[in-house]
């Protein structure tokens, strides 16, 4: 995983193929390390269960295997201890990611609320533009109507008195 992924922009914000990629991408490594700790988990359960069997059969056998039987014992310990570190460490890194990928996404929607909230305050903006905008145009229309009879008025007059 990279710490520094960027992503590219469209109209809205983010583009949601990018991101979406790169959520699956996570997802897939994430699903694949936790694949790897179940086959090792799987590996070690497989040790435990042999070294019971050679325990067994060193209990068994005689006083001559003692050492070897608490030798084994030690080592089921160990694996077992192993196995229960390794389970916790996959829970607490599974825990962990979850609360990251939780928190971008909290992130994520603060900052569409945000995006919503200035596409609403651009909205208003313009309106109010074009609102200006339509008077103006309304007030230029109006002046040059009443230029338009003013001089008609003036034109009519001029040829009056020409003739």
């Amino acid at each position: 995983m990279s710490g520094e992924k960027k992503f590219g922009t469209s109209l809205f914000g983010f583009n949601k193929s990018d991101v979406n990629a790169y959520i699956e991408k996570i997802l897939y490594e994430f699903d694949h390390r936790l694949k790897e700790k179940d086959d090792e988990i799987s590996n070690l359960k497989l040790q435990i269960r042999e070294m019971k069997a050679r325990y067994e059969s060193a209990a068994q056998n005689s006083e001559f295997f003692a050492k070897e039987k608490e030798r084994i014992a030690s080592a089921l310990i160990t694996a077992q201890e192993k196995a229960d570190a390794i389970i916790e460490e996959a829970v607490r890194r599974a825990e962990e990611e979850k609360n990251r990928l939780e928190q971008a996404l909290e992130k994520e929607r603060e900052k569409i609320i945000d995006i919503k909230r200035d596409i609403k305050t651009m909205k208003e903006q313009v309106a109010d533009i074009l609102t200006r905008f339509l008077g103006e145009l309304n007030e230029t229309e109006n002046y040059i109507t009443v230029k338009e009879a003013a001089y008609t008025v003036e034109h009519t007059l001029n040829e009056n008195q020409g003739t």
